[in-house]
């Protein structure tokens, strides 16, 4: 491989001014997503591309030099998928924030990949329309990140994740060449699906600058949400369970515990219920009798299932309100210290033996796990806290993590919902899939990206490396 001076002399030669960084300050920046508990390094520089030329020049440079390339959103990710790798370019698309077309007529849009999730469901509710795929991190989440993990969110459990939403893309791959895929019409099956392949790839096997995404009619809804506190995270669970075999699909189904309930009210001054050990928020948006009679069934399970001051809400503002909560409780956690931040998905039936095994695990292991849960479609977010610095409660807490996910799988789960498997879930990801599943994931690498150069190390395990 050629010097660093080399790959930096290289890219100053194609990209427009101002495209390449640097300096100490910026390569530091650049180093690692959220997830800070993964391991990152100093890239070699730093490409903030504004143009798919800017892509394909970064990419055809680095295919010249056997030199790795890690593509970057906003850098919001849990699992280490953006962390640089030794020697690598990291390629940020956050500049590239354009809306290129908003269709009404045929219900879709054409973004760039740096477009943030919030942003476009602003846009395109000017033209009546919305985009439902929704995570926690909607506000400063990129469109081109929620792709690399296929994101979900807290309304998926209705409205699905976002390779539902996913019609096509153009996508740089690893020699530099352009691959337009997908569509734009409501149907369309000409060759392998390679649009969805794409989505949740983790940039591994191209880098996204445009997506088509399908949109709904923003009309229609009418929210109504139901709030209830529980005396233990497994009475939660059964009335998760509950709702489920009801055959109740809601718009959400959202559980908080104590922790979470008490550093979201003590960080925004909220008079939020803090002597309940769980609770649950679920939201219905079918209009008139209909939803009204969801919302009614909903609280009579959470009511049979040992449910307390269960509550209605129909007024907008009181039921955005309320899920704000669920929102801030992963960022008010990181003001008690590092998280290590879990995704894993059970089946639904489960949830209340994951919950109770998620709090023997903490006893156990002595740290502090605080619970937050798409609890819907049985997706789990058990964040690991360990005080800054101290290293014994951070190998705690990487036990707890692992047993957490061994747990989620001999209950029949997967090790990652929707934050993807980066380089925090490799081991759990080697376990999950077979020899064979993971020979073909090597061979579908291999096959566009020969060199091996695009986020090297991400998304799945070598097949045979420890």
């Amino acid at each position: 491989m050629d010097t660093v001076a080399t790959v930096a002399d290289r890219l100053r030669a194609v990209l427009p001014e101002g495209a390449l960084l640097t300096d100490d300050e910026a390569l530091d920046r650049f180093s690692h997503d959220d997830a800070e508990w993964a391991a990152f390094t100093r890239p070699t520089a730093v490409v903030l591309a504004s143009s798919l030329g800017d892509v394909v020049a970064t990419m055809r440079v680095a295919a010249e030099l056997g030199t790795p390339v890690v593509p970057r959103g906003a850098g919001s990710g849990l699992s280490g998928g953006a962390n640089a790798t030794p020697g690598a370019i990291v390629l940020s698309l956050e500049r590239m924030t354009r809306v290129l077309r908003v269709d009404r007529a045929e219900r879709f849009a054409v973004v760039e990949a740096g477009v943030v999730n919030d942003d476009l469901r602003r846009h395109v509710a000017m033209h009546g329309l919305w985009y439902p795929p929704d995570p926690a991190s909607q506000s400063i989440s990129t469109i081109g990140g929620n792709v690399a993990t296929n994101a979900g969110g807290i309304a998926c459990v209705k409205y699905g994740v976002t390779r539902d939403y996913v019609l096509g893309m153009t996508v740089v791959l690893a020699d530099g060449s352009v691959a337009r895929l997908g569509r734009s019409t409501a149907k369309g099956v000409t060759g392998y699906d390679l649009t969805a392949l794409l989505v949740g790839s983790e940039g591994t096997l191209g880098v996204v600058v445009d997506v088509t995404l399908k949109l709904l009619p923003l009309e229609g809804r009418e929210e109504r949400a139901v709030v209830g506190t529980f005396r233990s995270l497994t009475d939660a669970g059964r009335a998760v369970a509950a709702v489920s075999a009801a055959g109740i699909v809601p718009a959400a189904l959202e559980l908080i515990d104590r922790l979470c309930l008490h550093t979201v009210a003590v960080w925004q001054g909220w008079d939020l219920p803090e002597d309940a050990n769980a609770m649950l928020m679920a939201k219905v948006d079918e209009p008139g009798p209909a939803g009204e009679s969801l919302q009614e069934r909903i609280a009579g399970l959470f009511e049979a299932e040992g449910g307390v001051d269960v509550q209605r809400a129909a007024d907008p503002e009181e039921v955005a309100r309320l899920f704000l909560a669920r929102r801030l409780a992963y960022p008010s956690l990181e003001r008690l210290g590092p998280v290590l931040t879990e995704d894993v998905c059970v089946p639904r039936g489960a949830v209340p033996e994951m919950l109770g095994r998620i709090e023997r695990i903490a006893a156990e292991s002595d740290v502090v796990i605080a619970n937050i849960a798409h609890a819907g479609d049985g997706n789990l977010h058990p964040l690991i806290v360990a005080p800054e610095g101290d290293a014994a409660a951070a190998a705690r807490a990487k036990v707890a993590f692992d047993r957490i996910v061994d747990a989620c799988r001999e209950l029949g789960g997967t090790v990652t919902g929707e934050h993807g498997v980066g380089l925090l879930k490799l081991d759990g990801a080697r376990a999950e899939l077979s020899p064979v599943v993971l020979g073909m994931h090597e061979a579908i690498k291999h096959a566009l990206d020969p060199q091996g150069i695009l986020n090297p190390g991400k998304a799945f395990p070598a097949r045979g490396a420890a």
